[in-house]
């Protein structure tokens, strides 16, 4: 199986595509989606496409798509340029030396994976993304062609955050699941926190008596949590000069699935990282049903996320 959105990925990460005059003419005849970097905007806010010998032009009515993106501003057509866009051929012509000229729309391919999706997604579907925007309070994914979708803050991971950037990087690729739509409005709402596992399939990772790396996401009276896995997070006895987000060895003193605790004991401050740590998925294909990250016979409260609750 392979991610849902595998016929309109992401801009960015479709297969390189083919600009010999065939394939454009057979994009012009089929509506198939290729995909290009905007070499330049004109000062009448045409982007200009180098197809191997054919010159694409894509006029603004064709490059932004306001009820699909909600953007109509002029910067939504000059921040294509020096960036991989996704396009139809409407039609071929010739400039007036007989060179080729192929006439591109956006929207045209925005259009196709929109229907789709909205035809055929439903929560639970898990979608390759990429991180296009981060924000305070989430993250913005294109979902496919330049489509995007809301990741927000709380449904990145288990262990909170105070930004979404201590978890992804504008650009990368990651993998998320769609957790409402608003099939009026055309606005997807994502999650991602499913896919990294649940309590127990996290703990496996480590071992009491073993001392590794984390990450103080919180510091209380009675002491720091401190994260292992972005799913998983023990609690330390607090210690003078730490702050959230600082790196630290810790100690594993004990772990007991029954109350959901990873007891930890703080050794020492490291140096931070440069850039998050890859992301480790539990889940990479198909689609979600229902997700529980608490253990069988816990005592504290389940977590869970049951997408045939959520309006479709």
């Amino acid at each position: 199986m392979m991610p849902e959105n595998k016929l309109f990925p992401p801009e960015g990460l479709r297969p390189p595509s083919d600009y010999s005059l065939s394939a454009l003419k057979a994009s012009a005849e089929s509506g198939n989606i290729l995909e290009a970097v905007a070499c330049r905007c004109s000062a009448d806010h045409t982007l200009f496409f180098s197809l191997g010998s054919t010159e694409g032009r894509m006029p603004r009515a064709e490059a932004v798509a306001p009820w699909i993106s909600g953007a109509s501003r002029d910067i939504s057509v000059l921040s294509r340029v020096g960036k991989p866009t996704c396009f139809t051929v409407k039609h071929l012509s010739s400039d007036a030396k007989g060179a080729p000229v192929a006439l591109l729309s956006r929207r045209a391919a925005q259009e196709q994976a929109m229907d789709l999706f909205l035809e055929h997604l439903k929560p639970g579907a898990i979608l390759t993304c990429r991180v296009i925007r981060l924000e305070s309070f989430g993250a913005f994914l294109d979902i496919g062609c330049g489509i995007i979708a809301m990741l927000p803050i709380e449904h990145i991971s288990v262990s909170r955050i105070s930004h979404p950037k201590e978890r992804f990087q504008e650009g990368q690729k990651i993998l998320a699941v769609v957790h409402s739509i608003d099939r009026e409005r055309r606005r997807f709402t994502m999650t991602h926190r499913e896919l990294l596992g649940n309590w127990m399939e996290n703990a496996s990772r480590f071992a009491p008596g073993e001392t590794v790396r984390g990450i103080v996401r919180s510091i209380k009276e009675y002491g720091s949590f401190i994260e292992l896995t972005p799913n998983l997070s023990g609690l330390a006895d607090t210690r003078e000069g730490l702050h959230t987000g600082d790196a630290v060895s810790v100690y594993i003193k004990s772990i007991r699935p029954d109350r959901m605790k990873v007891k930890l004991q703080i050794i020492e401050k490291l140096p931070p990282l440069d850039h998050p740590d890859p992301v480790h998925y539990q889940i990479t294909d198909g689609v979600l049903t229902h997700w529980v990250y608490s253990p069988p016979g816990c005592e504290k409260s389940v977590i869970e996320t049951d997408f045939t609750a959520v309006s479709p």
